[in-house]
């Protein structure tokens, strides 16, 4: 899910082609690392039996992700028989939390977009956990320190990085029109080069911006300009301070997940509705149940391993072929001593030197050691997706050395995500492909038959990609079942 990455929230009105906040990252499926997520650290019903001990069931919901654990809190509270079914050993979904090696790592999602009149932030303040403001996760050309290097690899001086940044102001303000008078099927980088065309700008200049776009593109969406739709950012802003969990977003579906029914390690493989209501097969039994939801991340709805029977009618159907995973990774490194600019929080290379990495966070105020963030995005993740972690700490540090030269000591760590791996996602989140169209994200959430309803980041139009969008579709989901309003204080009252 975006919640990746962020910036200032003063820019949050920057336009609708340009709002795109980030997501979310990924798992290693072979990592044999402890979590404090997994089964053995919850008090819900963590039982291995093949068959349900509940026999009376309302509603089921697949996946314990951030969408799933609301739904069912609320469920619960409203005095329905709940059962949770994760193909994983952990609750969280895609928002998990690395605690090895001494680092606390947000390996998923990381930040919160914009704090005032988010529920996350207010779900995290009533649990009491622990955040702190970090508010450079969404690709911005400022508001927070950034360091700009040039294509021959020299640092910017603070009147070039913002003559630089009003550019991108000013092409950001004029693609608002440009997309939304792009006709069906134009891609995002389509609409840019129509934006640029109205710009008397030299070949350099304009360059510079449009690789700033293609840069976004690729850590907003996960995906390059050219897959994107045009539309494919236009989600609407938050406002207030971005923030991130230095003791892991995890506690967050901790503290959802306490007191519900979760089966750990039950594969769903098949959705049958009926006239009765709604069967569930997995590799530990079947589960029959009113109604249910379900809170998959849209890589494995569109898996052959999953099947819903009868097929996904319209226009929920229609919705999912719109929309597609992306390729994202995370790449942190950490290093015995400081190398990089003081007081930045952010690195940015420009020219063919970035072409992949090309944005470095400066993570160190959160993650205690020297450590920066930078991202495998788009057709990068897709290239270095067999590399090892070796490899790529290589390729990036080569990047580094062009920016610092010898300054660039090894690193002591290197630790990639494998999103794209991961048989539970197939990728870190949601993306409009061209053709989709914004309001496919809420068509994919249209109740099936009063007895099946689909919820997760991908299912809201606004802001989605985000815990948060996942968070307010659990809440609507829980809504329709119950058919009353609930108010979302509810998620985390006592």
């Amino acid at each position: 899910m975006r919640d990746i990455v962020s910036e200032h929230s003063q820019l949050r009105s920057f336009t609708p082609g340009f709002q795109r906040l980030r997501r979310t990252s990924s798992i290693d499926p072979g990592s044999t690392e402890r979590h404090t997520t997994r089964r053995d650290s919850l008090g819900a019903d963590c039982n291995d039996r093949s068959e349900p001990a509940v026999t009376d069931i309302d509603t089921l919901i697949v996946g314990a992700g951030i969408a799933g654990l609301t739904a069912a809190r609320i469920l619960a509270r409203h005095g329905r028989s709940v059962v949770v079914l994760e193909a994983r050993d952990r609750v969280g979904g895609r928002v998990w939390t690395s605690r090895s090696d001494g680092n606390v790592l947000d390996l998923g999602a990381s930040w919160i977009h914009g704090v005032d009149g988010n529920p996350v932030a207010d779900a995290a303040a009533a649990f009491g956990i622990r955040t702190t403001e970090f508010t450079v996760g969404s690709y911005q050309p400022d508001g927070r320190p950034i360091a700009y290097y040039s294509p021959a690899g020299t640092r910017l001086s603070a009147q070039a990085a913002a003559d630089f940044a009003a550019d991108v102001h000013r092409f950001a303000a004029s693609s608002t029109s440009t997309i939304a008078s792009a006709e069906p099927m134009t891609t995002f980088g389509q609409a840019t080069e129509a934006t640029l065309a109205l710009f008397d700008w030299d070949t350099e200049r304009a360059e510079r911006v449009r690789e700033f776009v293609w840069h976004r593109s690729e850590e907003q969406a996960g995906a390059s300009v050219d897959d994107l739709d045009a539309h494919g950012l236009d989600d609407d802003s938050i406002e207030g301070d971005e923030v991130v969990f230095p003791d892991g977003y995890d506690e967050l579906a901790l503290r959802l997940a306490d007191g519900l029914d979760i089966r750990f390690e039950h594969i769903v493989t098949r959705v049958r509705r009926g006239e009765s209501g709604v069967t569930i097969d997995t590799q530990r039994g079947t589960f029959a149940a009113a109604r249910a939801v379900v809170t998959v991340p849209v890589g494995v709805l569109k898996s052959a391993q999953f099947v819903f029977d009868p097929p996904l009618p319209e226009p929920v159907a229609g919705a999912l072929d719109g929309l597609e995973m992306n390729a994202f990774e995370k790449v942190f490194l950490r290093f015995p001593v400081k190398f990089w600019d003081e007081d930045v929080y952010a690195i940015r290379q420009q020219g063919a030197a970035g072409r992949w990495w090309h944005s470095f966070y400066d993570v160190s105020p959160v993650d205690g050691p020297p450590m920066l963030l930078t991202f495998a995005a788009g057709s990068c993740a897709r290239e270095t997706r067999t590399w090892s972690d070796e490899s790529i700490g290589e390729s990036v540090m080569a990047a580094l050395r062009g920016i610092f030269g010898d300054r660039a000591l090894p690193p002591e760590l290197v630790h990639v995500t494998r999103w794209q791996d991961d048989p539970y996602s197939s990728g870190s989140y949601s993306y409009m492909t061209v053709g989709s169209e914004p309001n496919d994200h809420d068509a994919l959430a249209t109740p099936i038959d009063g007895v099946l309803h689909l919820a997760g980041e991908a299912t809201w139009t606004d802001d989605p990609a985000t815990v948060t969008a996942a968070l307010r579709s659990g809440h609507r989901a829980a809504q329709r079942i119950v058919d009353r309003a609930v108010a979302l204080t509810e998620i985390w009252e006592p």
